[in-house]
């Protein structure tokens, strides 16, 4: 059985509901979750009944299965939880209903960093990811509207290159330095208490609380030991970004109410200042209230410094002539791109052009699109004719032979010459592959594979 039928099961539910959009797409609360209706012993959460209606929940699963997350601590994907969830769901939605559901233990897995070390993520099992998402889509149409203007981050309708124009928009105004802060492994120390004290000023309604601190307090599994937490909201469920927008808002505000200009994506803030005397005073600032939420900045990482030295969310700025201020990758992301181009396009994995194309293709197009706002040409080009001599080298490779090599080359209307040297030197697979083929295999070639191109 699929999902489906699970949600055939549940009332139907009763009046209107409004259209949503937004990335985190949520669901408006509907006439049913205002009624008076309740279930016998159930806790009277308005909230938790609109979360829990079924067009919400099949929304909900909708965007859990598109996420396409792994299995959690009971080892069932997204299919198995579907099947899984015809006999259980009744049951889970009474227990929920009666503040009586205790969710899963996360399952710990760690994932390597860019910059080196590794990021802890918790993956909570499907159903989980399933109720969290219900309420997430209950719950952000009524926290977002009331978070800073400054906030980029996990929020409808906006991303991080609306953070990277504000960022630019502020030094072209004359703030030239920054104070750019980062907090020590963030997701990993927020105090459940002070989270739930600042939840509870925004949100009247104590099934939703009880829930979420449920699920705060769940736990982590790792190699099969339980490990009880007393903080932390570990990445992984849907819920944790919004949670952590609604800690941090407070120190948007204290920013707002001073005028700081400020851009806020997560746990990456940057404040734009006119001196390092002003930029000094608001990092002293910062550690003051970060220091009330219990969190701590990371020293070695934060800094006031010049905005040219910095980088924001992958992006760094830089001065054109006539004093405009530009964007561009920054060097370690351009680094990291390069590094990892060249696991993609090693001559010696033993894969076909066909299969190297293939997973060249998601990573060029994602990282693309992800820094189309760059304004460096000159650097797209470049690293787009890096990117096809390495194919080059590939394609001389998987030739091999000088014979094949001059039979190929040939074939491409290469001159005799041209293919005679290349075949006589068929080892010389980089060397080869720059200024005697850039003529013979050229963009059109390299087109009509399907390589995904830069510029």
């Amino acid at each position: 059985m699929s999902m489906r039928q699970v949600l055939r099961q549940m009332p139907a539910q009763a009046g209107r509901t409004g259209a949503t959009r937004g990335e985190a797409a949520p669901m408006p609360v509907s006439d049913e979750a205002c009624g008076p209706r309740h279930e016998s012993g159930d806790i009277g959460s308005a909230l938790l009944e609109a979360a829990l209606t079924r067009e919400n929940l099949k929304q909900a699963f909708k965007r859990v299965r598109a996420n396409k997350g792994a299995a959690g601590v009971d080892g069932l994907d997204i299919d198995q939880t579907s099947r899984h969830l015809v006999s259980a769901w009744p049951a889970i939605r009474e227990q929920l209903l009666k503040g009586k559901y205790r969710p899963s233990p996360v399952r710990r897995v760690t994932i390597p960093k860019p910059d080196g070390g590794e990021r802890e993520l918790g993956i909570p099992t499907v159903t989980d990811r399933l109720i969290q998402q219900a309420l997430l889509q209950v719950l952000q149409p009524i926290l977002d509207p009331t978070f800073s203007e400054h906030s980029y981050g996990f929020r409808p309708g906006r991303r991080a290159h609306d953070a990277v124009l504000a960022a630019q928009s502020y030094v072209q105004s004359g703030r030239r330095v920054v104070m750019d802060v980062d907090l020590e492994k963030f997701f990993d120390r927020v105090n459940h208490d002070i989270l739930i004290d600042r939840l509870q000023k925004r949100i009247d309604d104590a099934g939703v609380i009880r829930l979420i601190r449920a699920y705060l307090n769940s736990g982590i599994m790792d190699d099969g030991m339980f490990q009880q937490r007393d903080q932390g909201t570990p990445q992984g469920g849907p819920l944790s970004p919004l949670l952590a927008n609604v800690l941090l808002d407070e120190v948007d505000k204290e920013l707002e109410r001073r005028g700081h200009c400020f851009a806020r994506y997560a746990d990456d803030a940057n404040v734009y200042v006119r001196s390092r005397r002003a930029g000094e005073r608001v990092m002293t600032l910062l550690r003051r209230l970060y220091g009330r939420l219990r969190l701590k900045v990371n020293e070695p990482k934060s800094a006031v410094a010049s905005v040219f030295g910095r980088k924001f969310l992958g992006y760094s700025l830089w001065v054109a002539p006539g004093g405009v201020v530009k964007r561009k990758v920054a060097l370690k992301a351009l680094l990291t791109f390069r590094h990892r181009i060249r696991e993609l396009t090693r001559r010696n994995g033993g894969r076909s052009m066909k299969d190297v194309l293939e997973r060249l293709r998601v990573y060029v197009l994602g990282w693309k699109a992800y820094f189309r706002l760059a304004q460096t040409p000159k650097v797209w080009r470049l690293l787009d004719e890096w990117l096809l001599h390495r194919l080059r080298a590939i394609q001389l490779k998987h030739w091999r032979r000088g014979s094949t090599i001059y039979r190929e080359l040939r074939a491409l209307a290469a001159p005799a010459d041209v293919a005679r040297q290349v075949a006589a030197n068929s080892r010389r697979w980089w060397r080869n592959s720059d200024r005697l083929l850039k003529r013979v295999m050229t963009i059109a070639y390299f087109d009509r594979l399907g390589v995904p191109r830069l510029c």
